[in-house]
């Protein structure tokens, strides 16, 4: 008896759409993509339930026939690739003919498009991939795709959709980066009738950013823009040594199609490589011009991935071209100018001179600061503080060994668990400022405004919508001055967590995060010893709330051995 079978058309076509079908967003970015195609120069994108009722596209682009459009809906129908040859040079965004079938499929589906070659358009209707209705109709020059209750005949799929402001969040951040990409395009964004995002079309990406993130974050910027044989990077780039706790400004584009790519985000990564502060990344909006035919596109059953043929040529054009646009900064020069005149980049403090015993190194040496007596002998037991190195660490022996603490590390797993403490009793103590803290929010990030609005309000943080896009921050918790709070909220509003749980964990862990001590920062023997006790208190001092180690132990036996001594 035969036991490979042959599935069943439906399930087939379900399967096959559920590749290229994952949630609402899916359905935007093909729809969007054709209308790109199009050679639209507006798109509006309307939303019902953050896309799970209602997702509608409509778009001035060239539009369809009568004929084209009873063809469309045929899996692999395109007019983008012809033959085989033309996968080596695909200059479009959508190519595979896939998109329409595969949301047919799963939804119910009404198309209205004309080519403004007639006087009338075509409606054609479907609903589960079977033709439902074709009529004619009057209808401008382009195309609308009207989407509604997607995965309704699949149950299954339906229930793992995220809520509402989670999949609104998706769209919203898709749509932000495609129009960095064509600035020449107007995009539009309305969910539940409230326009969302509203990007006129402007002349340039700077223009772009600007509209999309505002003033502050261009300001930031260094331009980037370098060309050698066929490849060409071109740009915004952070200037050192200020960036992101975060990687969410970090966007890549290669021949205007978004992607994420571990060549393109290594090849950041080492141009900044000493450059920025401890824990920060570097914020990009960079576009590669490449030949069509040294990118395959097709790798990716959603494109969102791409295979450069000269991987490491491409991995050098884009670090050349951020070195490139980072040494014409002036800040560059006072990165690498000696900071003392010890030796380049080195920096000496005198610190420890208000306490008995204590004493700096010379000014050759690396910085180590001693603390001064021991501990009383009944405190014997206690890690016993020896002085901090490089203003960075506390040394500290214990009973067998030598302990190396970070102490921003410890600070914060410390500051975390006393803020679990207060959070617990919804006590959060609230700064009033007498002139309301002033910001200009992303869409993104007014999105996320709106589902957190909760958990920000029980940390203490408090903001009113001014028009448009500006809030007022009226709150925040009294650990905090104005501008650090600031740029706290405005961190915490470009998390992407979803749990409830585990986003108040993350809030409370940027809130110690941004309070604790800094590296480089000197402290005086009693605020080490302090800070050594309350750690070893916390339920788990080896490690930060964010997963880094806070101690390094070399125990007695390792050290004896390393000197060759016996006990």
């Amino acid at each position: 008896m035969a036991v490979i079978k042959r599935l069943p058309f439906e399930v087939s076509q379900k399967i096959a759409a559920g590749e290229v079908i994952e949630r609402p967003f899916s359905v935007v970015k093909e729809l969007v993509e054709n209308s790109l195609d199009a050679g639209s120069s507006e798109v509006r994108v309307e939303l019902q339930e953050g896309g799970k009722t209602l997702i509608r596209v409509q778009d001035d682009g060239a539009g369809m026939s009568r004929e084209d459009a009873g063809v469309c809906f045929d899996r692999h129908a395109t007019s983008k690739i012809a033959g085989e040859d033309d996968l080596e040079r695909i200059s479009t965004l959508g190519f595979r003919g896939e998109a329409l079938a595969s949301i047919a499929a799963v939804s119910e589906v009404v198309l209205k498009t004309a080519d403004g070659e007639r006087e009338e358009g075509t409606r054609i209707v479907r609903k589960g991939g079977e033709l439902v209705s074709e009529s004619t109709i009057a209808f401008p020059r382009g195309t609308e795709v009207e989407v509604r209750d997607i995965f309704y005949n699949l149950p299954a799929r339906r229930k793992f959709l995220r809520s509402e402001r989670s999949e609104l969040s998706l769209v919203v951040r898709y749509l932000s980066g495609t129009a960095l990409a064509f600035p020449e395009v107007r995009f539009s964004l309305r969910h539940a009738r409230r326009l969302v995002l509203d990007c006129p079309r402007v002349g340039s990406h700077r223009e772009r950013i600007f509209q999309i993130y505002g003033k502050e974050t261009l300001e930031r910027l260094a331009e980037v823009d370098f060309q050698e044989g066929g490849g060409r990077v071109f740009g915004f780039a952070s200037r050192p040594p200020g960036g992101r706790r975060d990687k969410s400004h970090q966007v890549f584009f290669v021949n205007k199609r978004p992607v994420k790519d571990r060549i393109l985000q290594a090849a950041l990564n080492q141009a900044y490589r000493g450059l920025l502060e401890k824990e920060q990344f570097a914020e990009a909006f960079l576009f590669l011009t490449l030949p069509y035919d040294e990118v395959d596109v097709n790798v990716h059953p959603t494109k969102a991935e791409v295979r450069f043929r000269e991987s490491q040529l491409v991995f050098y054009l884009l670090l050349a071209s951020v070195e490139r646009a980072l040494l014409k900064e002036k800040g560059i020069k006072e990165i690498y100018a000696p900071a003392t005149e010890t030796g380049p980049g080195m920096r000496v403090r005198e610190t420890g001179r208000d306490f008995p015993g204590a004493f700096s190194r010379r000014p050759d040496s690396a910085q180590l600061t001693f603390a001064g007596p021991a501990r009383p002998a009944e405190e014997k037991g206690r890690a016993r503080v020896l002085g901090q190195y490089l203003d960075m660490y506390i040394v500290a022996a214990s009973e067998d060994g030598l302990l190396v603490i970070d102490q921003h590390n410890a600070h914060e797993r410390v500051l975390y668990e006393k803020y679990k403490e207060i959070d617990a009793r919804k006590s959060w103590p609230q700064k009033i400022p007498l002139i309301p803290v002033l910001m200009d929010l992303t869409p993104a990030q007014i999105v996320n405004l709106e589902k957190d609005r909760t958990v920000l309000e029980e940390a203490g943080f408090r903001a009113e919508e001014m028009g448009g896009r500006t809030y007022a921050l009226t709150g925040f918790p009294d650990i905090f001055e104005s501008d650090e709070a600031r740029k706290t909220f405005l961190e915490l509003l470009d998390e992407s967590e979803e749990d409830a749980g585990r986003k108040r964990e993350r809030l409370l862990a940027t809130l110690a995060c941004r309070t604790a001590v800094k590296a480089h920062e000197p402290l005086a023997p009693d605020k080490m010893e302090y800070l050594v006790d309350e750690l070893f208190r916390t339920a788990n001092p080896s490690i930060c709330p964010h997963g880094r180690p806070i101690v390094v132990k070399l125990n007695k036996s390792e050290i004896e051995k390393s000197l060759k001594r016996t006990s």
